[in-house]
């Protein structure tokens, strides 16, 4: 069988249909295109496309020197311009030419001609239709020389800028001065320049804020501190001691002016304070200290060896010290809240020994040492010094372990206190001084604590024998008590003893000047000592030197005074051994060398035979050995 077949029948492609027409009508906008900006190009040779204006001014169909000359003839606003340049409330009007604009018509005229004719075919007839349709509307070709403004605002900066000032406070006198901070401005000239600029690229009158730059002070208001010191300065500051009695000092008052110089104002960081001159404060205190301060003291008492119980005689004291830096602060704090009364602090001491205290509690029951010295023949001044002396160990009271100074106590030999002139040693000579006799009272302490058996810290002889301190009962010079002599000359020379023992030592003194004797008792527990010595006597004796004499205009002829008495020198040695519960608890030896001493006496002016007229006194003789 035989098949026979067709074809299909043969259909053209779409898409090269399709960009044939396209291309084709491309072909033909673009023919168009170019003819129309040929055409209107050719018909606006050598002027300006229809729609154009720069600032506002029209300058359809104009040449370009036409344009220039229309843009000068119309805008003045260089020289007629008005630019406020403002800061809050006040204005600067200046024009752009005084900024340093210059208007260049020409080159903007020939902007304004160049607008569709660059860019190629496309950009020119965009240029041409949008002149043409809706008009355009060019900037202005201005210069701008930025160092004419410059100098300009750097000049109004003057009138502008103002230092920051910190708040400040003095004190004038008396006068509070407070002085508020002040806000720190600055134009910042650079940065007005870019608005400035913006502004006149605009061609119209417009208003340029200033840029200021402000710092604001650390301290800007005082007006509290102010305040504190005013109130500081209201009234007189008033120290005392709270609850001080009418034979406590004080009270100290210190006026306005006294405040207002101890006022001290300080910035510390970004504060003021307000405070006082610590170092003028602490002088103040420090010689108020001075009169306020005070030891405590015991109690003293006397020992009734009949009852055996303490019977007080004078109150214990309690001890206080101006706490100097506490009362600074107290006075800083309180001033600065307006208090002008202001107790001191103060740090108080109780004694060891109150008036409560009882013989059992401090262990004083029984007589522990006992000795007497004798002082015949002495001056009435020497025996007011004696008593004086005497009295100031009455019923003192010496704590177990302590070292006791007799300086410490017998205080102040002065006129002042009570002693009168008696004869002393000093410098060689035997002398009128305050307080001759005293030593009377060393010497009697010397033996009650040599015989109590108490250890001797430090003790001096006299320079020479002294025949007050070798008398005996009778009156008779007994050689064995020589080198139990002590001397005092506070602070240089002292006498001190330890009490060595568990317990209190009670001493009470008594003289008797009818009988010229002064007798020292100590009182506490006796731990079983007792006390064995040995004296060599005067040894190695130097027999004084001749007696000099000595003219002086205070006598007459005929009259002679003894004003230094001879004394043989020796050498001495006591021995002491004390023994506790009859076994040698110590021993210590007392060594003293005694010069030979010369007497002297004065007679009056051209006498002969001084020698005989003393012989016939019974004066400057040597002593016996």
């Amino acid at each position: 069988m035989t098949s026979i077949s067709y074809p299909n029948p043969r259909r053209n492609p779409v898409l090269p249909q399709i960009l044939t027409v396209l291309l084709g009508g491309l072909t033909l906008f673009l023919g168009a295109a170019f003819i129309w900006t040929i055409g209107f190009q050719l018909m606006y040779a050598g002027r300006i496309f229809p729609g154009v204006s720069v600032a506002g001014v029209d300058l359809s169909g104009l040449s370009p020197v036409e344009a220039a000359l229309k843009l000068n003839q119309t805008l003045s606003y260089p020289f007629n311009g008005k630019i406020v340049l403002r800061d809050g409330d006040r204005v600067w009007v200046v024009n752009p030419a005084q900024m340093g604009m210059v208007f260049d018509a020409s080159s903007s005229a020939q902007g304004a001609y160049k607008l569709g004719r660059r860019g190629g075919l496309f950009g020119s007839l965009d240029g041409q239709l949008r002149a043409r349709i809706g008009g355009v509307a060019l900037s202005t070709v201005i210069i701008f020389d930025q160092r004419v403004a410059h100098q300009y605002l750097q000049a109004l900066s003057s009138e502008v800028n103002q230092p920051v000032v910190e708040a400040s406070l003095k004190v004038e006198g008396t006068n509070v001065l407070a002085v508020p901070g002040q806000i720190g401005r600055e134009l910042d000239v650079d940065s007005t320049l870019v608005f400035l600029s913006a502004q006149m690229q605009t061609f119209r009158d417009g208003e340029v804020p200033l840029v200021i730059r402000e710092r604001i002070p650390d301290i800007v208001d005082v007006s509290e501190q102010a305040e504190v010191a005013r109130k500081v300065l209201s009234q007189p500051l008033r120290l005392y001691i709270a609850g001080g009695g009418e034979s406590d000092p004080g009270p100290w008052n210190y006026d306005l002016q006294i405040l207002a110089n101890m006022l001290t104002i300080q910035r510390v960081e970004n504060e003021v304070q307000v405070g006082f001159d610590t170092t003028t404060l602490r002088e103040i205190l420090l010689g108020i200290a001075t009169r306020v301060d005070r030891e405590s003291e015991n109690a003293s008492f006397t020992f009734n060896d009949t009852t055996r119980r303490l019977e007080i005689i004078k109150n214990a004291n309690i001890g206080r010290t101006v706490d100097v830096d506490a009362s600074i602060k107290a006075i800083n704090e309180a001033l600065l809240v307006g208090e002008h009364n202001i107790p001191l602090r103060i740090v108080e001491t109780l004694p060891a020994v109150t008036d409560n205290s009882t013989a059992e509690q401090l262990g004083i029951i029984e007589l522990v040492s006992s000795e007497t010295t004798y002082f015949y023949g002495s001056s009435a001044e020497r025996i007011q010094n004696i008593q004086i002396s005497a009295a100031q160990f009455h019923g003192v009271l010496i704590a177990p372990g302590e070292i006791f100074s007799m300086g410490n106590t017998l205080g102040d030999i002065s006129l002042d206190n009570g002693f009168a002139e008696a004869l002393i040693i000093y410098g060689g000579r035997t002398i009128k001084g305050v307080g001759g006799g005293v030593c009377q009272v060393s010497t009697t302490l010397f033996r009650a604590v040599f015989f109590g058996g108490y250890p001797v810290n430090e003790r001096y002889s006299h320079a020479y024998r002294v025949s007050y301190y070798e008398q005996s009962a009778s009156g008779a010079i007994n050689s064995n008590l020589a080198g139990l002599d002590a001397t005092v000359y506070f602070p240089l020379v002292d006498f001190k003893f330890t009490n060595d023992t568990p317990y209190w030592i009670l001493m009470e003194t008594d003289v008797n000047v009818d009988a010229r004797t002064l007798s020292w008792k100590m009182y506490s527990t006796s731990d079983g000592r007792s006390v064995t010595w040995q004296t060599t006597g005067p040894q190695n004796v130097v027999p004084a030197p001749k007696p000099i004499f000595e003219e002086t205009e205070e006598l007459k002829s005929g009259q002679i005074r003894q004003v230094d008495w001879a004394a043989n020198g020796a050498d001495v040695t006591v021995t002491r051994t004390v023994f506790k519960n009859d076994v040698i608890y110590f021993s210590d030896d007392y060594t003293t060398h005694y010069q030979p001493w010369q007497a002297i006496c004065e007679v009056a002016i051209g006498t002969e035979n001084p020698e005989k007229l003393a012989k016939r006194k019974s004066l400057c003789r040597s002593p016996s050995t």
